[in-house]
């Protein structure tokens, strides 16, 4: 079934960039594909205007999707390309007829692969030994094992998860804090949050949502010398608290894939015990093609449903 002049918007710059077949899977079907002209994430107001002129369908990354833009829009079908749903008012879509959908499994690996891979890179200082080793410096440094620290992992969904299972496979002790859970899962202990700030060696942040986790308060609660990180949303980190905090010792390191503002250009670029990424957690060949092909296929199971009256 065609969808000749069906109007979608590609939010996320970097769609089809990996592989195009997600692409022309849509300019197959008949639909009038626009194109994300800013290179970047998405502003409030660009939204609205490239939502105008009857634009029925949207594959969605991480920009603002309120009740503003919704009520603005034409908008039928919103496909996220990702796994949370924090950045969409899904109140205000059900209230407005749209349907949502969303990618939950293809991020997982990807971002929990590279959680582990920044883990260990900021345990074994990867990267200052690599810039003094091409100034011509031969100068080791003592860092620390995985094995036998105590990693707390907040949010125990799918990517959390699958990154306890890498953190217990390297021996770490592994609490989690997750408020849908009790007991135990997969024989890994969960934790009251305060109870896993102020025991935990490493704490990576996994959870959805948009509240701040780790503010000032937080982190005056941490061991000194503990590894953060965070591979989920920008605000669940008071970033000025956590400059501070590398600034006095009380972090040791940390990895920051997500921020409250991106491109980000504050104060943590002028640390050097911190690794930062360009929310480049899902971006493995095999994860965006997964997801941006999952993606298309529910924008069409959308807009069947409304051709089919289902809706």
């Amino acid at each position: 079934m065609g969808f000749a002049g069906t109007k979608v918007l590609i939010g996320p710059s970097s769609f089809g960039a990996v592989d195009d077949s997600p692409f022309r899977l849509l300019v197959e079907s008949g639909c009038t594909v626009i194109g994300n002209p800013y290179a970047r994430k998405l502003t409030e107001d660009e939204l609205v205007a490239l939502l105008s002129d009857g634009v029925s369908g949207l594959i969605a990354g991480v920009e603002s999707l309120d009740r503003t833009v919704l009520e603005q829009s034409d908008l039928r079908v919103i496909s996220r390309c990702g796994a949370g749903l924090s950045n969409v008012d899904l109140e205000a879509a059900e209230e407005l007829g749209i349907q949502v959908f969303t990618t939950p499994d293809a991020p997982t690996i990807a971002v929990a692969e590279l959680t582990l891979g920044a883990l260990l890179s900021l345990l074994r200082s990867l990267p200052s030994m690599d810039r003094r080793v091409r100034r011509r410096e031969w100068k080791k440094t003592v860092g620390r094992q995985l094995n036998g620290q105590a990693v707390a992992v907040i949010g125990y969904g799918r990517i959390g998860r699958n990154v306890g299972q890498l953190l217990t496979a390297f021996g770490a002790k592994v609490m989690a804090v997750d408020p849908a859970y009790g007991g135990e899962v997969d024989g890994v202990p969960m934790v009251s949050l305060n109870e896993a700030i102020s025991s935990a060696d490493i704490i990576t942040l996994h959870c959805s949502g948009e509240d701040e986790i780790l503010g000032k308060q937080e982190f005056s609660s941490m061991k000194d010398g503990v590894y953060v990180l965070n591979a989920a949303r920008g605000s669940l980190v008071d970033e000025d608290a956590l400059n501070q905090a590398l600034e006095n010792g009380k972090v040791m390191g940390a990895w920051m894939d997500a921020f409250l503002v991106e491109p980000y250009e504050g104060p943590l670029l002028n640390q050097k015990r911190i690794l930062l990424t360009p929310h480049a957690g899902s971006y493995t060949r095999e994860c965006r093609l997964s997801m941006e092909s999952e993606a298309v296929e529910n924008l069409f199971t959308g807009l069947r449903r409304l051709e089919e009256g289902e809706t």
